[in-house]
């Protein structure tokens, strides 16, 4: 504890942070409130996947505009390091509470180092701050942004020069940089219109959108289909109070469906996010306000954004009940719609691949090869993607891209951007759900289709939060228990082979080892005998540990595999609950 108050105690001293948000720390202190000193000060924030991310408040592990301003001038010096020829950044920021003044302070601090920043004028998605980054030949880019975090986050993603989040070495080197800035006078920032007056802050204009969108177009698989027939599509799409509003209405608009209809209570930015829990499409919980208008209106399908509208959810009528697939099956169908339609108008390129994570679903591997497209495997997370992606573009340009998938909901059909891409991914979808609705099908007749050709495939993911210090202790726990004791078999299923990520080496049941080409990482696999898959790893940009639960059903009918396949994952939460509840 003394460490922590001797923490707060210089924060409450420092002269470069306003007066009043010393005094909120000051009373705290005067208070004795220990928990709340511990959560604000045992640690400093620290960049995760990409970037920070953390509860909004004054402390070191708090995002504030101090914070902000100090890991901006860690990639201020970062940049300069790699890039020492006037470096430029792009910035984007999203709805929640203090992006737009978050956004402006980074900017300020870029400035004062001497690096121009473009700045969106008004809130816009992570796809077109990856392509601004690209398309105005930035070195870096920011999205002031806490993703799908629940309203008291926020934080920002970290962008290098090829547009994509950052990874090995230069996420390390801003970390060095941060954790090296220990005097906050070391900090420079300046007023943002003195920047503005002598070009130092630029806004971004509408030419950079206009480009973008126009790079969507170009990836429209049936665009006849979609301008003549896309009236017969009823659309309700929210953003749930996020960044894509705009931007998903135009798309669609463009690509010819006119009947979009938007919940009026969902429609407008709030860094609140009043209607829901947590504004993440993944849930069904915060597509009930869309999926009751679908209800309502008798429309076809509901798309669901994230904040940054990078994630895109999904649901359809089944009956009188509501059908929700999942990021797996969204995947799937859209990468079965692409390249069968592509395929059929002899499109489909040579030298074709595909880019998945280690924890996506195994049935994209099998649609793809049935094409005779190359499928990619890397961790999980879309900077990974898009550093294969990377590298093949620089090492065998020969090879051409076709679709990027991760299981948690981002999709990306075109390689302008380097993120998942919840813009085009709302066109995608609008398009194959039209192709198999003037088929006669829904997307549960599509998966049923896919299910009869490639055998039948469904996965779990058990999120377990812990939040603060105790909660970190735990996940670590965790992750010890299965890395030290979960050997030989687990569930009653002898393990074939154990991919562990932190020491890059797959073991195999005799006990022999070879090497993982994948970077280090935090993250444990299981292979079983019966084909079945399990991985597990902590967040990182979340306080929980994830468990990814990977079932193949070969027998029997699809509803005989469906109802086999969930009972194996019913059986592996439980199990894994019990363990971690001992823990």
């Amino acid at each position: 504890m003394d460490n922590i108050l001797e923490k707060a105690n210089t924060w409450v001293n420092e002269q470069t942070i306003d007066q009043v948000d010393r005094d909120e720390v000051k009373s705290l202190i005067d208070a004795g409130d220990h928990a709340e000193l511990t959560e604000r000060f045992y640690k400093d924030l620290e960049f995760g996947t990409g970037g920070l991310r953390a509860v909004l408040g004054n402390g070191s592990n708090r995002v504030s505009k101090y914070t902000i301003r100090r890991a901006t001038q860690a990639f201020s010096n970062a940049l300069l390091s790699a890039f020492p020829n006037s470096p430029k950044v792009a910035i984007s920021f999203d709805s929640r509470k203090f992006s737009d003044v978050f956004a402006k302070e980074a900017a300020t601090v870029f400035a004062a180092n001497g690096i121009k920043a473009y700045l969106y004028d008004h809130l816009n998605p992570v796809c077109l701050l990856s392509y601004a980054v690209r398309h105005l030949d930035c070195q870096g880019g920011i999205m002031v942004t806490a993703s799908h975090n629940p309203p008291k986050y926020n934080g920002y993603k970290v962008y290098w020069a090829d547009g994509a989040q950052v990874t090995p070495p230069n996420d390390q080197n801003i970390i060095d940089q941060y954790n090296a800035l220990t005097d906050w006078s070391a900090i420079k920032f300046m007023d943002f219109k003195e920047a503005m007056d002598n070009g130092m802050i630029e806004w971004i204009s509408s030419e950079v959108e206009d480009a973008y969108y126009q790079k969507v177009h170009e990836k429209v698989v049936n665009p006849t289909l979609c301008q003549e027939k896309g009236r017969n599509l009823k659309v309700v799409y929210t953003p749930i109070h996020g960044t894509g509003l705009i931007p998903c209405t135009r798309i669609l608009t463009e690509m010819g469906f006119s009947e979009v209809l938007v919940p009026t209570e969902q429609a407008e930015p709030d860094h609140r996010f009043p209607t829901v829990t947590s504004p993440n499409p993944e849930n069904p919980s915060a597509l009930k306000i869309a999926t009751d208008l679908m209800r309502q209106e008798n429309a076809d399908i509901v798309f669901g954004t994230d904040p940054d509208t990078d994630r895109l959810g999904v649901a359809i009528m089944d009956g009188d009940e509501i059908f929700y697939p999942n990021g797996n099956q969204i995947g799937s169908l859209m990468l079965y719609y692409l390249l069968h339609n592509l395929n059929e108008q002899n499109k489909l390129p040579q030298n074709g691949y595909f880019v998945k994570t280690i924890v996506t679903t195994d049935l994209q591997r099998k649609i793809a090869e049935s094409f005779g497209v190359t499928v990619e495997n890397t961790l999980t997370g879309f900077k990974w993607i898009c550093g294969v992606m990377k590298e093949i573009e620089e090492t065998q340009p020969e090879r051409n891209f076709l679709f990027a998938t991760e299981e948690s909901f981002g999709y990306m059909n075109h390689s302008n951007v380097r993120d998942k891409d919840g813009i085009c991914s709302v066109g995608l979808m609008a398009e194959l759900t039209l192709w198999y609705k003037e088929r006669g099908m829904n997307l549960i007749d599509a998966l049923n289709e896919l299910y009869e050709k490639y055998d039948f495939h469904q996965e779990g993911l058990l999120c377990l939060d812990y939040e603060g210090k105790e909660g970190a202790e735990k996940i670590s726990r965790i992750m010890t228990h299965f890395r030290e004791n979960v050997k030989s078999d687990f569930n009653d299923q002898k393990i074939t082979e154990i991919e562990d990520y932190q020491i890059r080496q797959i073991r195999m049941s005799d006990g022999s080892t070879k090497p993982l080409t994948l970077p280090k990482s935090n993250v444990l696999g299981y292979s079983f005998e019966n084909g079945d898959k399990m991985y597990l790893r902590p967040s990182g940009t979340e306080p929980k540990i994830k468990f990814y639960l990977m079932v193949n059903e070969k027998e029997g009918s699809v509803d005989q595999k469906k109802k086999a396949a969930s009972v194996k994952i019913e059986k592996l939460e439980s199990l894994i609950k019990s363990i971690a509840a001992d823990l």
